[in-house]
């Protein structure tokens, strides 16, 4: 297995320095290299569209403001930190599971939109997705706390990675349940804090709930609710839901992140594994096991 991370450095200053009329088709050459993230999308995906839907970078505004955080980000060597933690993370997690299979891995880091509030301050400037095997999309701003997450950014979505590559979890976009989809994540942050420790390992946004009771009896009741529509509410909490036009449930926001790692955490105290070792542990079984002890 082979992870590429690629030079979107290069290409994003490029495409930031182009007159505006060329930058669209010079940004649809860099997206094509992940266009397959949406082979299970129907019909032809419309790449440009998804990049400003993902809150990725402008076209057509803050123009220096962005060609600054790319050469931040170029400063903190992020592409290279980037490459030596997936490939580090991917030992460790052969390892723990002798056998394992993964796709190659295609790595596509983007700079986000510092005119887009609900990335820049909801989201702390970072999204990540790596559900889809040989693919990660991680899109950042280089706030001095993103930098430092770096490393434990990229192998949160390489375990997503690995855990819904073929001979793992089957990923079924109308089946799957929010219990499945906050167990991958609390899974994600376990193994990050496996190399990285609980200072860095941990997703910023779930952080402030890690220990709020009402928010894990709150999304407990919608462990069983199914289809990727409904994840955004269930997961990300109220106010990105709102923002992405989905009906909010009464969560806020991280909270599918910290009541992920309750889960798993319990899981894993109660079994002896390692998070590495958990990659494709059954989420209805780790879920029984966590409550089981949950007064």
């Amino acid at each position: 297995m082979t992870i590429t991370v690629l030079d979107s450095y290069s290409a994003m200053k490029n495409i930031l320095r182009a007159p505006q009329a060329d930058r669209a088709g010079l940004l649809g050459t860099m997206l094509e290299q992940v266009r397959g993230m949406y082979r299970y999308a129907p019909g032809e995906v419309d790449l440009i569209g998804m990049h400003h839907q993902s809150a990725g970078f402008p076209l057509d505004r803050d123009e220096q403001r962005c060609l600054e955080a790319l050469e931040t980000m170029a400063a903190a060597g992020v592409w290279d930190r980037m490459q030596r933690a997936l490939d580090e993370a991917h030992e460790v997690l052969v390892a723990a599971n002798p056998g394992l299979v993964a796709p190659d891995i295609t790595v596509l880091l983007v700079l986000g939109d510092p005119g887009d509030a609900n990335f820049m301050e909801t989201s702390l400037g970072v999204n990540g997705f790596g559900g889809i095997s040989g693919y990660i999309v991680i899109t950042l701003w280089p706030y001095p706390e993103n930098l430092e997450h770096v490393e434990s950014t990229a192998v949160h979505e390489l375990n997503h990675n690995l855990r819904y590559s073929p001979g793992g979890v089957v990923w079924n976009p109308m089946t799957v349940t929010v219990g499945e989809h906050v167990v991958g994540e609390g899974l994600a942050d376990a193994f990050a804090r496996q190399l990285y420790g609980d200072k860095l390992g941990y997703t910023r946004i779930g952080e402030p709930h890690l220990r709020d009771d009402a928010v894990f009896a709150k999304l407990a009741t919608g462990f069983a609710v199914t289809g990727m529509q409904n994840f955004t509410a269930w997961v990300h909490g109220d106010a990105i839901a709102e923002h992405f036009g989905v009906t909010p449930v009464g969560l806020p926001t991280g909270a599918g992140y910290a009541v992920g790692n309750r889960l798993v955490d319990r899981y894993l105290a109660a079994t002896g594994q390692t998070a590495a070792q958990a990659v494709h542990a059954d989420s209805a079984e780790i879920i029984a096991t966590a409550l089981r002890d949950f007064n």
